[in-house]
């Protein structure tokens, strides 16, 4: 059963396309900071602290618990920059949005 929500299929332009317009700043600073990086990138960084826990009481080895509990680093390093990015050209209430995402930068790297 395929359901027809109205957004184009994953594809590699998708992909491409979705980081590319919040690296270029196309993104409203609203979304990217509260939905994309806070509400998003904290799930994603939950979920594998989770699945790193999980593997850890299963005694996988050390290096694959660490992989997978940093595994989305990358991503929130990226989202933080686009915020950085973003916000030189929004509003003087973006420069909030700085300090908060990179603390919430920090807190998702050291917890």
């Amino acid at each position: 059963m395929c359901l027809d929500t109205g957004r184009a299929p994953l594809s590699p332009e998708g992909a491409r396309s979705f980081f590319r317009s919040r690296w270029l700043g196309q993104v409203p600073i609203e979304r990217l900071f509260w939905l994309d990086m806070l509400l998003v990138g904290t799930g994603i960084s939950i979920a594998s602290s989770i699945v790193a826990l999980i593997l850890l009481v299963l005694k996988m080895p050390l290096g694959l618990v660490l992989a997978v509990h940093f595994a989305p680093v990358p991503y929130n390093i990226f989202l933080t920059i686009a915020v950085w990015r973003t916000a030189e050209q929004s509003s003087a209430k973006a420069s909030l949005m700085l300090l908060g995402s990179a603390l919430w930068l920090i807190a998702t790297v050291v917890v």
